[in-house]
């Protein structure tokens, strides 16, 4: 039985890593289209579908002379043809045309002076064809870059961040260390709450209520990296709150007591005692909530504008990468869902980044 445990326990090791193997490997191979063509340029290309299509290079046309209406290419091509004198009159035959086509029934032979012999002549008859161009279509090359969603996530994410950890750390310590139990309870499930509303009912809100709420305050649309931000900020709250609030409540009482004892005070206990002991709970909390924050799609989806434009303010739109998956995978293909594929490949490097360097300082602050 111990045996068999020890095996379950490795299995199931084993099936996260192969999963985690297969998400990475799956995004490369769809990426790498776009990976072979755009190359690391994608990462500070600000284009996304442009078009461009190369400069036209057309064929000189061919030197002609008229000649009686005539086009010819040189003299050659001129047909052999008896020119009368000044006022001479010819009777002109079938037979003096020499090897002028007979002309059809809409085509009249004219035996005045003027014309030339007396016949009018047209292109065709006389087998010659007008010069002709290249018309052959130029093949166009469309352009993708991410470095518009990769800013606008960056930012967006950034701003929740500043927004919900003072927040976050608040609630945590009034629900841990100075509400009373009548308080607290109803307070917590109300946080656990928040957490489990969809992410789609928080985007829903933001973009009817709190969009034209912050936009009457700060100025600018409804829609803007402001409101994505604060909107993601609010979502994260109940996350790092509700861990925050756990990690501290496993600080030993003892230690508490032993610092009022020394007369400490209530914020010296939290900012000496409790804050130095929960630190890798507080800080897993800002990570899983940073984690949760890059990959919000949805709630973003509805409030941040999804154009592909560099924020020049807070209150201007923007895209972030969730946004331009979701936005655009269904009707992708080619290399269009290839460049989306690319995008996904870079948030999943961007989230491994992040957890890799917070395992980093755990590992580092065990030593």
């Amino acid at each position: 039985m111990e045996a068999f445990f020890k095996r379950l326990s490795a299995l199931s090791a084993t099936t996260i890593l192969l999963i985690l193997t297969s998400i990475f490997v799956v995004l490369f191979l769809y990426a790498k289209p776009a990976i072979e063509v755009y190359g690391l340029k994608f990462l500070v290309d600000p284009r996304w579908d442009v078009v461009i299509t190369p400069q036209k290079t057309t064929s000189a046309p061919k030197k002609t002379e008229n000649l009686g209406g005539v086009n010819v290419d040189n003299e050659d091509d001129i047909p052999t043809v008896n020119i009368p004198k000044q006022n001479q009159k010819v009777n002109v035959q079938e037979d003096d045309l020499g090897d002028i086509p007979t002309p059809a029934s809409t085509t009249k032979v004219n035996t005045q002076d003027d014309d030339l012999a007396g016949v009018n002549v047209q292109e065709e008859d006389l087998g010659i064809s007008a010069p002709t161009q290249n018309t052959q279509p130029q093949k166009q090359k469309v352009i993708y870059g991410g470095l518009v969603p990769i800013v606008g996530t960056i930012l967006s994410t950034a701003l929740a961040m500043i927004f919900a950890v003072p927040i976050a750390m608040g609630i945590a310590i009034f629900l841990s260390e100075i509400a009373p139990p009548f308080i607290s309870k109803p307070v917590g499930i109300a946080i656990e709450l928040l957490a489990a509303i969809p992410s789609i009912i928080y985007g829903m809100w933001g973009l009817f209520y709190f969009g034209p709420f912050i936009s009457h305050i700060f100025g600018g649309g409804s829609v803007s990296l402001l409101v994505a931000g604060l909107v993601l900020g609010i979502m994260i709250i109940p996350f790092m709150a509700s861990l925050t609030r756990d990690s501290m409540k496993t600080t030993p009482d003892v230690l508490k007591e032993s610092a009022y004892a020394m007369g400490a005070t209530k914020f010296e206990v939290i900012k000496d005692v409790i804050f130095p002991y929960a630190k890798k709970g507080i800080i897993g909390s800002m990570i899983l909530a940073l984690g949760r924050a890059l990959g919000e799609t949805m709630a973003v989806a509805f409030v941040i504008g999804g154009v592909f434009t560099f924020p020049h303010k807070l209150t201007d739109p923007t895209v972030s990468i969730p946004v331009v998956l979701a936005n655009n995978f269904a009707e992708s293909s080619g290399m269009s869902l290839s460049a989306l594929f690319y995008l996904a490949l870079i948030l999943f490097v961007i989230s491994f980044i992040v957890i890799s360097f917070a395992k980093f300082y755990f590992l580092r602050d065990k030593k």
